[in-house]
């Protein structure tokens, strides 16, 4: 369901949860062509800091594209930037959840930023910014 740009409040929020999988970073590593070895390869990431294998952070912050295209504007959003900070990895079997909260809205561009966080287990693993061109009544 889309909610519209008119219907738009600061602090407004939405949230997806997704747990990673193995199928999830394999799948992830095949469309991006990003193979390095800390995600695909176990005895090599062992031997990281990480000690074992984590998810793409793009995996990771993709979940705010889902938050923000599925619920919150929704469909028909454009995304326009976003800006990511990585503070912790993410390992196969931990459940992300992806928050998208109303920042700032900009009636004359339709325009709407979202301060973005995901989460593991209540800890924040990823904070940002986006800014999408929110779908609206009158257009």
């Amino acid at each position: 369901m889309t909610v519209y740009f008119e219907d738009l409040k600061i602090g407004d929020f939405a949230e997806y949860a997704k747990t990673i999988t193995e199928a999830d970073i394999l799948m992830f590593a095949a469309v991006s062509g990003d193979d390095n070895p800390v995600h695909i390869n176990q005895e090599y990431a062992e031997q990281t800091m990480f000690g074992g294998r984590i998810a793409h952070g793009m995996l990771t912050a993709s979940l705010i594209s889902t938050v923000v295209g599925t619920r919150l504007p929704g469909p028909g959003t454009i995304y326009l930037s976003q800006s990511t900070r990585f503070k912790a990895p993410v390992k196969i079997g931990q459940t992300v959840t992806a928050r998208a909260t109303v920042a700032e809205l900009d009636p004359n561009k339709k325009r709407v930023k979202f301060t973005t966080q995901c989460f593991v287990a209540g800890n924040v693993i990823l904070e940002g910014e986006s800014l999408v061109i929110a779908p609206s009544r009158l257009a």
